[in-house]
């Protein structure tokens, strides 16, 4: 524990000119103390650290001193290529081996280049998570990345419905949609690939045996021809709607862009007034009426007639409302 200390705070100060006791012992997470402990004993080593005294200093190594205590461990390489998804890093259980790794790489560049890590964490960030929902981290997800990178099977009880099932998985991927985590996995002696929730997990066990490969699964592939083939598999319902300019510009972001996509597709000519009608795939009347209530007037509901009277009945309330004299 110790020793890798040790190493982190000399390659802390081969990335940067100086640093105060106080700015160390936040990065090592060790008191200003265990600092002064620490920067004793590599001096002691060998290591040529150096103390400013006074107010303004610090610790800096001396006389163009470099470790070459830079090469990355495998799972510090693998976690680098994450290391922009940092909400994931943490989630996954991978922060300290991204921090390592972007240490070491720091550590290793020429000193005028010692700026980029920071110029680019200052430019580019990505927040996975949907708006207005709080990241919350299902509980086996760590341990499911881990059997993930070691190609380990996993003994798993799935939630489904009312009950869990077991299932003995191959733990290809990991993917994070909108804040929420996928496994694509396959099911020992089946072959068939699936898609599992990471938070319908109720018990997790890695497995001392390890999988092949398939050689040829190709994760994003996959993962691109399942949110297809689902996004079609709700979409059981039809709806006719006339939709004005506006409500075809919006029509996108109210609705399911693959259905409105197909709607669209195979809109009629506008009519008179500018307007097309269009027959909508959607997942269910009551869902329609959820979304289509958000196009507000910009659009009317033809068919079926039990969801248009639900929309007019809608229209009425709303105009007795701001018909209403509060005076």
């Amino acid at each position: 524990m110790r020793a890798a200390r040790l190493i982190k705070m000399v390659l802390l100060l081969q990335s940067r000119p100086a640093m105060t006791a106080a700015e160390l012992a936040r990065e090592l997470e060790v008191s200003e103390r265990t600092v002064t402990r620490d920067a004793q004993a590599l001096s002691e080593a060998g290591v040529p650290v150096y103390a400013d005294r006074g107010r303004a200093g610090g610790y800096r190594l001396v006389g163009g001193y470099r470790t070459r205590l830079t090469g990355l461990a495998r799972s510090e390489a693998e976690a680098l290529f994450l290391s922009g998804v940092p909400g994931a890093l943490r989630e996954m259980g991978l922060q300290d081996a991204a921090s390592a790794a972007r240490l070491k790489v720091s550590a290793a560049l020429l000193p005028s280049l010692r700026d980029a890590p920071d110029t680019a964490a200052q430019r580019f960030h990505l927040d996975a998570p949907a708006w207005f929902r709080e990241p919350e981290a299902p509980a086996w997800l760590p341990s499911i990345a881990e059997a993930v990178w070691e190609d380990r099977r996993i003994d798993a009880g799935y939630r489904r419905g009312d009950g869990t099932v077991e299932r003995r998985l191959e733990p290809y991927g990991l993917v994070l949609k909108a804040g929420v985590w996928y496994l694509c996995a396959r099911v020992a002696g089946a072959g068939a690939f699936r898609t599992y929730r990471i938070d319908r997990f109720a018990a997790v066990a890695a497995l001392d045996e390890r999988f092949d490969r398939d050689p040829g699964f190709d994760l994003p592939g996959f993962w691109a021809e399942q949110a297809e083939r689902f996004a079609r598999s709700i979409l059981r319902a039809e709806v006719v709607v006339r939709l004005s300019p506006e409500g075809v510009r919006r029509l996108p972001h109210a609705v399911d862009p693959l259905g409105a996509r197909e709607a669209l597709a195979g809109a009629g000519a506008p009519d008179a007034e500018g307007w097309v009608t269009v027959t909508l795939p959607v997942e269910s009347e009551e869902v329609a009426h959820g979304q289509l209530t958000a196009l507000g007037p910009e659009a009317e509901v033809l068919a079926p007639g039990s969801l248009r009277e639900r929309c007019a009945a809608d229209a009425a309330r709303l105009a007795a409302l701001y018909r209403r004299d509060d005076g």
